[in-house]
């Protein structure tokens, strides 16, 4: 699989940093590809919130302007593509079809090319405008999962409550992972 992560200007940078620490662990072995487009304020979140270079993640980091890039074009035949965290403002980009970066092209391209995008919003409350444009993406093929953690499995800190969101990001993506331990039922059967 070759996937494009998205990084917009939401809080939500450790679930980016999560989800591509895991694809840089686990990818090659999964079969898994990433290439990284981080926007000007998707980077100043990360520096805020992760505070690392995510240059040392040794994947492909394609500039935020760089409409040359081959994610640029659905003829790069990428597989799918996940905006985490998306925000608000480029989820109406997005629903909009405005391609004025590379991460709004690349999500047009995938919405046209019928192939999986994955919008993992971080935004709270949502205003109806916001309501408007998740069901304008939903129509057009993506799918949009709020960053909210789950509570079923007990995390016991911020990085397993992370793992919940991280975890069924990489479960719509098709991407294997024991991140959280799986709901069976008889969790509140005991």
């Amino acid at each position: 699989m070759r996937l494009i992560v998205g990084i917009s200007g939401a809080s939500g940078a450790p679930y980016a940093a999560r989800l591509l620490d895991y694809l840089k662990t686990e990818g090659e072995t999964l079969g898994v590809e990433t290439h990284l487009i981080c926007s000007k304020s998707g980077r100043l979140c990360w520096n805020h919130e992760v505070g690392t270079d995510p240059e040392t993640l040794g994947m492909p980091i394609h500039k935020a302007r760089d409409m040359t890039a081959a994610i640029a074009s659905g003829s790069s035949r990428f597989d799918a593509m996940v905006v985490l965290p998306c925000s608000v403002g480029q989820l109406g980009r997005i629903a909009s079809g405005t391609s004025t970066d590379l991460i709004g092209r690349a999500a047009d391209v995938m919405l046209k090319q019928r192939r999986p995008l994955l919008l993992v919003l971080r935004e709270s409350p949502l205003s109806l405008i916001h309501c408007r444009n998740m069901v304008t993406v939903t129509e057009a093929g993506a799918i949009v999962q709020p960053a909210s953690p789950s509570f079923y499995s007990q995390p016991s800190s911020i990085d397993a409550l992370i793992d919940t969101v991280v975890c069924r990001s990489l479960d719509l993506l098709g991407i294997d992972n024991s991140l959280m331990p799986r709901w069976t039922g008889q969790e509140i059967r005991r």
